[in-house]
């Protein structure tokens, strides 16, 4: 068989310029040095922001999400003419042309703080007396931002807006988008994790697996959902009979099929298989070491009050701290137990007594463990609660309501913007989710503006289309 030595020019022209449009998409697809090819995160644990647009503060997030609409009022944002105008109207002028959720139509009465507020360390924080674990150890280390507002006013929708920065369903969670551009510090456990925990008050909030999804970026930086109690991942465990030599053989095999099968197809979900499949084959011995805690000294159990496994709150704080320590870039616990639309003032107590000493003692263990520094803990739910009441409780709101942070160079003791004297508005530097999520993303040393993904030809920001800001006021 002879073999060619000249290419016809008519060849050599449909073969250049088959290339050269490569190379003009290669060019069009890179924006401010991120590649947006969905593959480009490499398998060494590596971002696409290699490196990072500045020098980061902060090097992963656990992020504390209060679930139902935690109530602001009673909380962290005390509101004296609340009380002193109790049961009488809410001033017209104060909710007409409002969005209210399930009020409308309805009488609106103010409804006073249903606890009492103290002044709290040498800041001098006002946070409400059902905090007393969080008050008396953690007042100097946080930082209160009590004029946040939002755009959704029923509980699936602001909760998409919070974790995703849009209403619309099926786009990247901001954990995958920490993943994507970031990548993880761990090879032998997922770099982003949740988990859920569920109490005795309050209605239950759904948390749907949506929240923590990877959207229109490659599966590989989803979520993964660890238990509380049990096995905490399901089905990574080699069935019986089965040796690990016998798994790295099965896993081996399957690994030269699907690399064949990505020369040939060059699917981004193919290479995504490939990452979860050696990731989940590393779990099998990584997840087992990180749920056994009998190796904790004692003074920790006492701190956290659980000796861990039980599904508590504070069982999944104790496992965060030690994700964190393993590498594990971004780690959401959801309680579930904040919707109090009835019995407020028992229900808020009950509640804040399920997270109180957890929350306390995970900024205190990392600060002993000189981890708070590059750690961010965001604390906070998807929109607050009404200053007037619904029946003996509150209703959504999205006008006004707090978020607290700590560590990852936040301001310690520090307390920022205000809503008006009814609870009702942010009034005073004014934060949006947007914002936030923007303060957050420049902390970790990223750019919110030039970090995109190409998809349906636009380029895609967990901040959106609008300009966010960083708000620099929070930050040491």
């Amino acid at each position: 068989m002879s073999i060619p030595t000249a290419i016809a020019r008519r060849t050599f022209l449909q073969s250049a310029g088959v290339s050269l449009g490569s190379m003009a998409l290669g060019t069009l697809l890179q924006r401010d040095g991120v590649t947006f090819a969905a593959n480009t995160a490499s398998e060494s644990g590596k971002g696409v922001l290699n490196p990072t647009h500045f020098m980061p503060k902060a090097k992963r997030v656990i992020w504390l999400y209060m679930a139902g609409g935690m109530t602001h009022i009673d909380t962290f944002d005390n509101k004296p003419k609340l009380a002193e105008l109790h049961g009488k109207p809410m001033p017209e002028s104060i909710t007409n042309g409002q969005q209210i959720a399930q009020l409308q139509g309805k009488s609106l009465n103010c409804f006073a703080p249903q606890h009492a507020f103290q002044q709290w360390g040498d800041s001098g924080q006002s946070i409400s007396e059902i905090w007393p674990h969080l008050g008396a150890q953690c007042a100097d280390d946080i930082c209160i931002v009590r004029s946040m507002f939002t755009e959704a006013i029923n509980h699936d929708p602001a909760h998409t807006f919070m974790n995703t920065g849009t209403m619309i369903g099926g786009r990247p969670a901001m954990g995958s988008w920490l993943l994507y551009g970031l990548g993880s510090e761990s090879q032998s456990l997922p770099g982003f994790v949740v988990m859920v925990s569920t109490g005795k008050f309050g209605q239950k909030q759904p948390i749907a697996a949506r929240q923590w999804h990877s959207g229109f970026l490659p599966g590989q930086f989803q979520g993964v959902e660890f238990r509380g109690k049990g096995d905490p991942v399901l089905y990574v465990g080699s069935p019986k009979g089965v040796t690990q030599d016998r798994q790295r053989d099965v896993v081996d095999a399957v690994q030269k099929l699907n690399g064949i099968a990505n020369t040939t197809y060059d699917d981004p979900e193919i290479a995504t298989r490939v990452s979860q499949y050696e990731l989940a084959f590393r779990m099998q011995s990584s997840v087992p070491e990180l749920m056994d805690v009998s190796q904790e000294p004692e003074h920790i159990f006492d701190l956290y009050g659980t000796r861990g496994g039980d599904g508590s709150f504070a069982s999944n704080c104790l496992l965060a701290r030690r994700l964190a320590e393993r590498g594990t870039r971004f780690i959401q616990l959801y309680h579930r137990d904040w919707d109090h639309h009835s019995a407020l003032k028992d229900h808020s107590a009950g509640t804040a007594r399920e997270v109180d000493q957890g929350i306390a003692a995970l900024i205190t263990d990392l600060k002993q463990r000189d981890m708070l520094k590059d750690t961010l803990v965001v604390f906070g739910s998807e929109f607050g609660r009404t200053p007037m009441n619904q029946g003996t409780g509150r209703d959504h709101h999205l006008a006004g309501f707090t978020m607290w942070f700590a560590g990852g160079g936040f301001k310690p003791g520090f307390q920022f913007g205000a809503t008006d004297e009814f609870g009702y508005h942010a009034v005073e530097n004014r934060v949006s989710v947007h914002d936030i999520h923007a303060t957050l993303l420049h902390q970790l040393g990223i750019d919110a503006s030039k970090f995109s993904y190409k998809f349906q030809g636009l380029d895609s920001r967990l901040t959106g289309v609008e300009p966010a800001r960083v708000v620099h006021e929070l930050l040491s």
